[in-house]
């Protein structure tokens, strides 16, 4: 009767979550984060930093941006990337 042998993997999947912040015809990864979990508090966090928001960007005619979380691959984002500051929208940064 033979062995049974168990191979434990140690590679990490490369696959994160984004917060992608989407403005008018621009897109920008705002941040990464390795779980689903961890990415949706931050996008409802930055959702309502918009909301709080909402007014002053309407009187200044600043287009909010819309934040949703997606599957991404640390591999796929540009050499140059850095996090959108969460209230990065107000100085144009989106």
């Amino acid at each position: 009767m033979g062995k049974v042998v168990v191979f434990r993997t140690t590679a990490r999947r490369d696959e994160s979550w984004a917060v992608v912040a989407r403005t008018g015809g621009n897109t920008r990864i705002a941040s990464i984060y390795p779980t689903r979990a961890s990415a949706e508090a931050d996008c409802e966090w930055r959702s309502q930093q918009v909301a709080a928001y909402r007014n002053f960007l309407e009187r200044n005619e600043i287009a909010a941006p819309h934040y949703s979380i997606r599957p991404y691959r640390r591999a796929d984002l540009p050499r140059a990337w850095r996090p959108l500051p969460a209230l990065g929208f107000l100085h144009g940064g989106c």
